[in-house]
């Protein structure tokens, strides 16, 4: 495009960015974030803003300058600078090769460059929707572009590095978005940190990511910040944005005061760091939880990040905005890289509207956003679409008669609808009947009355949780992949399903199986543009992740049907070898017991190494509200199973404390109905406890994405499990 050509279209875009200030959302909002961030103020409609201008010192020259110099034409044109065949580094500043070929020619591009694009097509759409004093209010994309700049300057005038992090410690909110991108603008690194792990957890991570700023939304996480400061010699600063300081202290920032800091930084001097910037520099941090050792330092350049944002959202039908404004809820953790990608990095590609869930959304006010805001697509963790279940059950337990054989009909013809043409959109009369007289009212009592695609990932979903949606004429959409694959490198969609399976691999990347067994189970094994750049200061965990080709080993076990679909059948390491020489995979064994008894909430099996298997199980509970830990109480589902079976317990400890005849004979009926279909007795499970306490996060069993750690539940309860094969030795 001819430079003049050019300079008259960012002219045309910086138009549209003053009088943006007249849109919908108003001015009000952008003096909320960025400029007069006190939630608490009452913001007067008559009164102007000048946010937009004279308080956001963006000159019509300077951003003109950014505009032009963040052309799809500069993109297309980027020059990597980096060794020819290095395709992993574990420095922060290092550069990688590109995994372009023939499969994936497209481009490379940076996150600011995408920002460009997205403000050039969607800058006066809403971007993203927040809440505060019972009102939902909303900033268009123009908006987030200059909040990000204005905090991409505060954190150059905080002294952030270059290579080095900001780390985000709070929960998913508009600061958290602006904080990040505002980051990559600034040439540092974002890397997000789970709320519920404590101080010296935090105190690695920001030591190992050398964090010049960490960025916390309440006091307590601030108070995990100033425990370990002493211990951090990178760290600089510290912003708060949901609660006040309880006092001034030296070096911690209110976000207004933060947004204010690079007023006087110029805008060229943001604008030359941002054209300095290339596809394959690092750009996000995602700390992994393992199971053993230190986290390790997930390294993400520009490229994973926006060509996953773009292709790997296209494969699950992820709509741009000029067809149709994809609305999603923002709930799960950024720190994860599946909500991260989804939400924050997808958003900006295809102008979606991000609207933020409150802090306590999984304690149960997630169900009011989504009604509210009526998404029109959905991702969950299997446990959140667990919980799902779990109280529909229990409302429909709670209903007269009428209303619960309405419900268990139409439930009952929908899934043998489904389950016998699956993926097909011709339906019977009486399944359309069943989802017109009950099934549609239940969905818009979730808020999924505009939801089109309902996606999981980062754990398996159990059959039993497949099937009750289903039957709710909810179709889950599957997608595969690792945070070091950026998040999906398969993806299902409408036009591409199969049930039970993970997808398609994205278009663009490749997989392969290796060590492939008789029944066509493999090490998957993955490369293209979404694998990372390498684990950060390890050399070690790198190598053993990527082989000399440029592959990554997932360690995950699994087969490819004659269509390409991906069926996952579990975790390399996670496979028992019995003492006899026998691999058994314990995934699909602990599914059947928890289908054959649905009281059990966690199952593990065990027997690596042992003359035969046995399990450990936990009871379905209720979760303390303010907490989530798990309580004593059984849920109305279990106190319905104990019922069912003679039993008139009500907890846990009434359970397992008197050994309750009639669930434990009815758990025992149970695994021998599983063990009846065991394809050889090695399969057998001969042993079984039921523990106190369900597993939970902050009792060390389950990850973030609540992925049992199989490891931690073997030390924990070691003596349980040797009393099982002490006792054959007798």
């Amino acid at each position: 495009m001819p430079e003049a050509l050019l300079l008259r279209s960012a002219s045309s875009v910086l138009r549209t960015v003053f009088l943006s200030r007249l849109s919908p959302c108003g001015p009000g909002c952008v003096r909320k974030f960025g400029l007069n961030l006190l939630y608490q103020q009452e913001v007067r409609p008559n009164v102007r803003s000048s946010s937009l201008t004279d308080r956001q010192t963006i000159s019509k020259e300077s951003l003109s300058h950014a505009l032009v110099h963040s052309s799809p034409e500069k993109a297309n044109d980027t020059q990597l600078d980096c060794p020819e065949e290095v395709l992993w580094t574990t420095r922060a500043d290092g550069q990688v090769r590109l995994r372009i070929d023939p499969s994936c020619p497209q481009p490379p591009y940076t996150v600011h460059q995408m920002f460009y694009q997205a403000l050039d097509k969607y800058g006066n759409l809403s971007a993203l929707g927040f809440k505060r004093q019972g009102k939902w209010e909303r900033i268009s994309y123009f908006q987030y572009y200059l909040l990000s700049r204005k905090a991409a300057k505060g954190f150059l005038k905080l002294g952030l590095e270059r290579a080095h992090s900001v780390a985000i410690l709070g929960f998913n909110s508009p600061e958290w978005f602006f904080s990040a991108v505002g980051t990559v603008f600034a040439g540092g690194i974002v890397t997000g940190i789970y709320t519920t792990i404590s101080p010296e957890a935090c105190q690695f991570i920001a030591h190992d990511c050398r964090a010049n700023v960490i960025v916390v939304d309440t006091q307590k996480q601030l108070e995990k910040i100033l425990k370990i400061w002493k211990h951090l010699p990178h760290l600089k600063a510290v912003v708060i944005y949901q609660e006040a300081l309880p006092k001034k202290m030296a070096n911690v920032y209110t976000m207004e005061e933060f947004m204010e800091l690079g007023n006087e930084l110029p805008e060229e001097a943001l604008d030359t760091i941002i054209s300095a910037q290339q596809p394959n520099q690092c750009c996000v941090l995602v700390y992994t939880s393992g199971t053993t050792g230190s986290p390790k330092g997930v390294m993400l350049s520009q490229d994973n990040i926006t060509w996953t944002a773009r292709y790997s959202s296209q494969a699950g039908d992820i709509h741009p905005a000029e067809i149709q404004q994809e609305v999603v809820v923002s709930y799960l953790p950024l720190s994860h890289i599946a909500a991260q990608i989804y939400d924050l990095w997808t958003g900006i590609q295809w102008g979606a509207q991000v609207c933020f869930a409150e802090p306590d959304a999984l304690k149960g006010s997630l169900v009011n956003t989504l009604q509210e805001v009526e998404p029109t697509s959905h991702m969950g963790v299997p446990r959140v679409w667990e919980k799902i279940m779990e109280r529909i059950q229990e409302v429909a337990a709670q209903s007269g008669f009428i209303r619960r054989k309405m419900l268990l009909w139409a439930m009952s013809v929908t899934l043998e609808q489904n389950l016998s043409c699956p993926g097909s959109d011709l339906k019977p009369f009486m399944t359309r009947l069943a989802d017109y007289l009950v099934l549609a009212k239940v969905r818009q009592a979730l808020g999924f009355a505009k939801c089109q695609k309902s996606f999981y990932g980062a754990a398996p979903m159990t059959t039993e949780t497949q099937h009750f949606f289903l039957g709710l004429n909810i179709r889950f959409y599957a997608g595969y992949g690792l945070s070091e694959t950026s998040g999906p490198h398969f993806m299902s969609s409408p036009y591409n399903y199969r049930l039970y399976s993970s997808g398609k691999v994205v278009p663009g990347c490749r997989v392969k199986l290796v060590n492939e067994d008789a029944e066509g189970i493999g090490e998957i094994c993955l490369w293209g543009r979404t694998v990372f750049m390498g684990y950060l200061n390890m050399e070690d965990k790198t190598c053993e992740a990527i082989d000399a080709d440029g592959w990554l080993h997932t360690g995950d076990a699994g087969r490819l049907d004659a269509d390409g679909f991906l069926y996952i059948t579990g975790r390399l390491k996670e496979l028992i070898i019995t003492a006899g020489g026998e691999n058994v995979p314990p995934v699909p064994i602990e599914e059947a017991v928890k289908m054959e008894v649905p009281i059990i909430s966690n199952a593990m099996l065990i027997g690596d190494q042992r003359k035969f298997l046995s399990m450990l199980l936990t009871l379905k509970c209720t979760l303390d509200p303010d907490t989530s830990e798990p309580t004593d109480n059984l849920t109305e589902q279990a106190v319905e199973f104990c019922q069912r079976v003679g039993s008139k317990a009500t907890t846990v400890s009434e359970i397992v404390g008197k050994k309750d005849e009639a669930v434990y004979q009815a758990i025992e009926e149970g695994i021998q109905r599983v063990n009846l279909n065991a394809a050889a007795r090695p399969y057998h499970i001969q042993k079984w406890a039921i523990l106190e306490r369900d597993f939970s996060i902050s009792g060390g069993e389950l990850g973030h994405t609540m992925k049992l750690k199989r490891l931690i539940v073997l030390e924990k309860y070691k003596d349980i499990i040797d009393s099982f094969y002490q006792e054959q030795k007798k």
